[in-house]
């Protein structure tokens, strides 16, 4: 099963993809960390994030760029937070992906999606602002559009939270089941 969960910042999104994860059960549960800390300000987030999943059982991988590298055991369950985060990351960053972004996380993606049973990608509805942005900004929403529409056509569900209350947009049906035994 793999979830793609969306919404603007502050919206709940985190917390309603740490519920689907924990829904699934007592499986390995494994949370993907893309926040470089690289401010104080980050570094807070990363704090914050850190205690609300407290308690349910995760251990973490932190891992900027090449989820393609990423060693979780087959089987378990994964949280991937947050593909904003990991596409200015490969874009950015010396050890990143750059002009080649798009193809690396959808690639890494795949990659997990292989090796887990659960997979639930967190991603930042960023697109509903009227400003107009230029250069590396325009070209980063570009990105980020280009492989949450990929990410939205893998998933068996996508949901938008909005102000803590989920909105599905795809969602999983067990005729589905044949249909993705087809396809892989």
């Amino acid at each position: 099963m793999m979830i793609l969960v969306t919404g603007g910042s502050g919206s709940g999104k985190s917390a309603f993809a740490e519920d689907c994860i924990v829904a699934f059960g007592n499986a390995r549960r494994i949370y993907i960390a893309t926040m470089y800390p690289f401010d104080e300000e980050s570094r807070k987030r990363v704090k914050r994030h850190q205690a609300m999943r407290q308690g349910k059982g995760f251990d973490t991988l932190e891992c900027y760029t090449d989820l393609s590298r990423a060693s979780v055991p087959k089987g378990t369950t994964v949280l991937l937070e947050c593909m904003s985060n990991l596409v200015a990351n490969e874009m950015f960053q010396e050890n990143g992906a750059h002009e080649n972004t798009v193809k690396a996380v959808v690639d890494g993606v795949e990659f997990l999606q292989k090796q887990t049973e659960n997979l639930v990608i967190v991603t930042n509805e960023i697109f509903s602002e009227a400003a107009e942005y230029q250069g590396d900004t325009k070209l980063y929403q570009k990105y980020l559009g280009m492989i949450n529409q990929k990410l939205s056509d893998m998933a068996d569900e996508v949901v938008e939270v909005v102000y803590g209350i989920p909105v599905y947009h795809k969602k999983y049906k067990a005729s589905d089941v044949d249909r993705r035994s087809e396809i892989r």
